[in-house]
C-alpha cells in the first residue's frame, strides 16, 4: 500500500488526469450526489499527513530575511490581484471559476515547494520557512481576501470561511504537531526523519486524488453537455503560471543568491492546491464544483512546470557550487 502511494506522489502528472477522467465517467454513470459526505473525511486524510512533518520552529531562524520577504510580497501583494485580474478578464460571467483561479493564488507553498527547491539544488532551510509561514499566512489572510475581492461576485460568508480555515488547516496542524512530538519522544530525530516522517505524505496523495475524483464526478454532467469548459480554463490557469514564473524568476535572479533565488521561485509559484481545493469544495455551497474544477486543472499544470523548470535552473541560475 504505501509503495503504491508513493508511486502516485511522484506520478501525480499522470495520476491525476486519470482519476480526473475515472470521476467524470463514473459521475455519468451513477448518480454522485451522495459522494459529497466523503468530502470532510477526504479532506482531513488530504492535510494531516503534511502537517506531521511540518517544522514550525523554522519560522524563527534567521538567515534569509530578504528571500523570505520577496516570497511574502509577491504571494500576498502581487500574485492574487494578478489571479483576480484575470479571473475578471476570463470569467466575467462565471464568479466561481474566477473564484477557483483566486484560491489557487491565495494559499502558497505546500511540500511540494520543498520538494522541488531540493531537487533544483536550492536552500532548503529557505524552502522549509517559506513553507511554514505560506501556509500560517495564506491561512489567515484567504478568508479577509475573499471577501474583499470576491464579495460582491459571490456570496461569502466570512465566518464560515474561517471555521473552514480552522478545519482545514489549523485542526490538522494541530494534529500532526502532536503526532510528530509523540513520535519525536519516542524514537527520536533520527528515527523520526529516516523511518516515520515519509510514510505519512503519501497519504496525503490518496485524499487529493479522492477530492480530484469527487470533484470531477460532481460536475460530470455539466462538463459533458459543455465539454469545451475545460479548454476554457486552461488559458487563465496558464497565463497565472507563466507570469508568475516570470516575475520570480526575474526578481530572484536581480536580488538574490543562487540558494536563496531557487526557493523564492519555487515558494512564490507552487501553490498549496490541495488546501485550496478543500476549501473550494467546504465553503462555497452547490457551486463549489466549479471552483473545485479549476483548482484540479492547476495540478497539472503546476507539477509538469514544475518539472520542466528544474531543467532549467542552470541555465537560469548557474551550476550549483562545488561542495
Amino acid at each position: 500500500m504505501f509503495r503504491l502511494l508513493s508511486t502516485l506522489s511522484k506520478n501525480l502528472i499522470l495520476a491525476i488526469p486519470a482519476v480526473m477522467v475515472a470521476g467524470f465517467l463514473f459521475g455519468l454513470v451513477v448518480p454522485a450526489g451522495w459522494l459529497k459526505t466523503l468530502i470532510v473525511p477526504l479532506t482531513f486524510l488530504m492535510v494531516y499527513p503534511m502537517m506531521v512533518s511540518l517544522k514550525l520552529a523554522k519560522v524563527l531562524e534567521g538567515g534569509d530575511s530578504k528571500a523570505q520577504f520577496l516570497a511574502q510580497m509577491i504571494n500576498f501583494g502581487l500574485v492574487p490581484f494578478f489571479a483576480f485580474g484575470l479571473g475578471r478578464y476570463f470569467f466575467p460571467e462565471q464568479p466561481y471559476y474566477a473564484m477557483g483561479l483566486l484560491l489557487a493564488a491565495l494559499l502558497p507553498t505546500s511540500g511540494m515547494t520543498i520538494s522541488w527547491t531540493g531537487f533544483a539544488g536550492g536552500n532548503l532551510g529557505a524552502a522549509v520557512k517559506m513553507t511554514v509561514l505560506g501556509l500560517i499566512l495564506g491561512s489567515l489572510a484567504t478568508p479577509f481576501y475573499v471577501q474583499w475581492l470576491m464579495g460582491a461576485t459571490v456570496p461569502v460568508d466570512l465566518l464560515a470561511v474561517f471555521s473552514q480555515i480552522v478545519f482545514i488547516v489549523f485542526l490538522p496542524m494541530g494534529a500532526g504537531h502532536f503526532t510528530q512530538a509523540y513520535l519525536l519522544g519516542k524514537y527520536g530525530q533520527k528515527a523520526f526523519q529516516a523511518e516515520w516522517a515519509p510514510r505519512f505524505p503519501p497519504f496525503s496523495t490518496l485524499g487529493v486524488l479522492g477530492i480530484v475524483f469527487v470533484a470531477m464526478a460532481l460536475k460530470a454532467e455539466q462538463l459533458a453537455a459543455r465539454p469545451a469548459e475545460l479548454l476554457q480554463l486552461l488559458g487563465p490557469l496558464l497565463a497565472l503560471y507563466a507570469g508568475n514564473y516570470l516575475l520570480s524568476t526575474v526578481l530572484a535572479k536581480l536580488l538574490l543568491p543562487r540558494g536563496d533565488a531557487i526557493a523564492l521561485v519555487y515558494g512564490t509559484v507552487m501553490r498549496n492546491l490541495s488546501i485550496a481545493l478543500a476549501l473550494a469544495m467546504n465553503a462555497f455551497g452547490s457551486a463549489s464544483s466549479d471552483a473545485a474544477l479549476v483548482i484540479t486543472l492547476a495540478y497539472i499544470i503546476q507539477v509538469q512546470s514544475a518539472a520542466w523548470y528544474v531543467k532549467l535552473t542552470d541555465t537560469l541560475f548557474g551550476q550549483k557550487p562545488a561542495a
